[in-house]
């Protein structure tokens, strides 16, 4: 396995997780990377061959792509050049062997945004991710607000009358994905697919859990949430 693993001393990502699709052949790495990464609140796909990577980014939506460049079925280069060909912009971390000078000019022309040979640091890649992420985060609305409920999607805070609100990573990954569609309906399944990875286990009541503990932390005159049976839910737009 081509990477060093040391102590982890990055903060971990609270909120919402982030959507990662790991494309990496060897399984005794992508396995090490998947718990790595899931550590740091994020929810984690693996594709072992290109021909499933670009069948994944045709079908889904990720915030940040790992790609290694020497697949199976079809190359890494191949798949990133399909990726924008589509004009997808997901950035994409490439995490490779490859060490020339010329492979890595290749990739970064093709359209990666980062460019990490191995064996390398585990802490130095969740470093890259995280700082990847952030501009995806920045060039987004910073913060969410919803009546007197104020969301800092940077900080992954939410304040009521400039009161904390204590939620934990999931609770706070859904109510901004019910904040994102205030007014319109969210089903269960779109909210199932913004919290949790492509194989991760999911428990049938999982979402009117964490609903449940919403209702009970955040006060009803800043969350009113109505139940559309069968479908999912309505986040009602504040007076």
């Amino acid at each position: 396995m081509s990477c060093y693993i040391g102590n982890l001393t990055g903060p971990f990502h609270a909120g919402k997780p982030m959507r990662i699709l790991l494309i990496e052949d060897d399984s005794s790495l992508a396995e090490a990377l998947r718990k790595a990464l899931q550590q740091q609140n994020y929810a984690v796909d693996v594709a072992a061959d290109g021909l499933s990577a670009s069948h994944f980014l045709a079908v889904e939506s990720f915030d940040l792509v790992i790609l290694d460049l020497g697949l199976p079925k079809l190359g890494g280069q191949e798949v990133l050049r399909r990726l924008r060909d589509a004009g997808n912009l997901t950035p994409v971390i490439i995490l490779t062997a490859r060490k020339s000078l010329g492979h890595k000019i290749e990739g970064l022309d093709l359209g990666a945004d980062d460019y990490i040979t191995k064996p390398f640091s585990l802490e130095e890649l969740l470093a890259r991710v995280r700082a990847i992420l952030r501009r995806g985060v920045n060039q987004s609305a910073p913060t969410l607000t919803h009546g007197r409920l104020v969301f800092d999607t940077v900080s992954r805070t939410v304040r009521i009358d400039d009161q904390e609100a204590q939620l934990r990573a999931r609770e706070l990954g859904l109510l901004e994905a019910l904040l994102r569609s205030t007014g319109r309906v969210i089903t269960k399944q779109q909210l199932a697919e913004h919290l949790y990875g492509l194989d991760e286990s999911i428990g049938d009541n999982a979402i009117e859990v964490y609903i449940s503990r919403l209702r009970k932390k955040l006060p009803s005159h800043s969350f009113s949430l109505r139940t559309i049976r069968g479908i999912g839910y309505v986040l009602e737009s504040p007076e």
